[in-house]
Parts: structure tokens; C-alpha cells; sequence
């Protein structure tokens, strides 16, 4: 089931879209929190996202840069600002679509489901993890955080999934070389602490220092 996040700061409006959108057997959900509506994407991981251009406290510009930053998934910007210059604007921060504000449900609908056809016939999806502002995607073994990202190698990306699925856990150093395991590679003890090594270089090197815990005799955890 495609997921679409619904970016709209007047409540009916949104939830009217909410529940045309279900009706077609999607699920929908919308933002509350326009302080942090990076995180709402990162937890909710929708397919699609429907943005406003007016929102309280940073625009729909603002926010679809941000989500560029980490994501390709689609947007259509749906607003009442609809002249020239705003609708170019749209675009060139990487908005995918238009739709001006008055608009009928099923004009809207029939954008959707043409946006996800052509987004997802021929593409997989990303699988984001947030947590304290940094971004991993473990489709493409990136991390993301405080406007920069750097690329991850396959150890990066397995040990960091694992840390950060399990965050305020302690993660035992058996449980990540069984991990990385799957890998081509054999990771024994000694090379599971080099791999940590570089790991937490690459990490500083993006202003994340001490993101990883050590647990002397225990494992590691990300807190």
C-alpha cells in the first residue's frame, strides 16, 4: 500500500484530503508538527507527498529542500500561490507537480496515482532511519546530517542499520559481525574494530562526534 504524507496547515483541508485519498485504498496521514516536518517524513516514509507553499513557521520551499537533501520521493505542491512565479519556483526547488488551490478531489486523485505510476512502475523505494537529525538510507548507503552526506561502504551501511534499528540498545559486537556476515567478506573481531575505526572518522568527519558508544566487553549502542 503506497503511503501519502499531506503537508497542509488548515486542518479541514487536510483531513478532507486524508479521507478521499484512503477511499482509493491508499493510506494518508498529515503533518501537525510544522516545526519538524523532516522527522514526520522519516517516520511516516511516504511514497508521495502533497506540500503547501504556506505553512507556520518555514514554507513549503524550505521543507522540500530539506527533503531533497535525503529523498527523491515525489512532491506536488498544492497551494493557492499559484502564479508563475511561485509554480517556478516549485519546480526548481524540486517539486514534481502543481496543483492549484481550489481543486477538485479527483483531479487531485487522478495526479496522484499518474505520479506514482511513473515514479514506482520502474523504481524500488528507499528505506530512511532517522535519529538525532542524521539521515541513514540504506537503499543507496547514504547518511545525511545537518545539510551535508557522505557515502557509505557496505559495512558502514549494515553496521549503522543495525545500531540505529536497535538505538538505545546495546548492540554486542557478535550481533554486528554475524551481520556483517552477509556481506562477500569474512569480519572477524580485529576487523570489525578497523571497520568501527573508519566508521567513526567518516562520522566526525560530518560534525557527528561521539554518535557511537562504545560498551567495553558489551557491544556498542547509539544512545
Amino acid at each position: 500500500m503506497y503511503k501519502i504524507l499531506i503537508v497542509e496547515d488548515d486542518t479541514i483541508i487536510a483531513k478532507s484530503m486524508q479521507k478521499h485519498i484512503e477511499t482509493w485504498g491508499y493510506e494518508a496521514g498529515y503533518v501537525t508538527d510544522f516545526k519538524d516536518v523532516l522527522s514526520k517524513f522519516v517516520s511516516f516514509q511516504p511514497q508521495l507527498i502533497l506540500l503547501d507553499i504556506s505553512l507556520p513557521f518555514y514554507n513549503g520551499f524550505y521543507w522540500c529542500s530539506e527533503i531533497r537533501k535525503v529523498s527523491k520521493v515525489p512532491i506536488i505542491f498544492v497551494s493557492s500561490a499559484s502564479d508563475n512565479m511561485n509554480i517556478v519556483m516549485a519546480m526548481n526547488m524540486g517539486g514534481d507537480d502543481f496543483i492549484a488551490k481550489p481543486f477538485d478531489l479527483s483531479v487531485l486523485m487522478a495526479k496522484v496515482q499518474a505520479m506514482l505510476r511513473r515514479t514506482y512502475d520502474f523504481a524500488g523505494q528507499s528505506s530512511l532511519i532517522e535519529h538525532k537529525g542524521a539521515i541513514l538510507d540504506t537503499s543507496d548507503a547514504t547518511l545525511a546530517y545537518n545539510g551535508e552526506k557522505i557515502d557509505l561502504t557496505k559495512n558502514d551501511n549494515r553496521i549503522l542499520q543495525i545500531l540505529m534499528e536497535n538505538k538505545g540498545k546495546i548492540v554486542s559486537r557478535d550481533s554486528i559481525m554475524t551481520k556483517l556476515w552477509e556481506t562477500d567478506n569474512y569480519i572477524d573481531d580485529n576487523t570489525l574494530t578497523v571497520n568501527m575505526t573508519r566508521l567513526r572518522k567518516k562520522l566526525e568527519s560530518i560534525g557527528l562526534t561521539d554518535f557511537i558508544i562504545t560498551r567495553k566487553g558489551i557491544g556498542y549502542i547509539i544512545e
